[in-house]
């Protein structure tokens, strides 16, 4: 799908990133935002921006301050860590 977006241009230069493709720009804005709002999954996320693999999807959620490791990840991470350790 092709969306096109009229944007003036006094706005447009404090909308978009400078050297950034624009489409590209609000792209990816809107996929963050859709994320952190649980409304895509990170498969969705690496085929929206046609990402290789899900380890290259991490970079750009923290581009964008999200975290996807929570407590519970943390505390099952550490007990297993202990289990190993013996």
């Amino acid at each position: 799908m092709q969306i096109v977006v009229d944007i003036p241009e006094t706005l447009a230069e404090r909308l978009l990133p400078e050297g950034q493709n624009p489409a590209r720009a609000m792209l990816e804005d809107r996929i963050a935002q859709t994320y952190r709002e649980g409304r895509l999954t990170t498969e969705e996320v690496r085929q929206a921006l046609g990402l290789g693999t899900r380890f290259d999807v991490e970079p750009f959620l923290l581009k964008y301050g999200i975290f996807d490791y929570t407590v519970e990840m943390l505390t099952r991470d550490i007990a297993a860590l202990e289990r190993m350790r013996g």
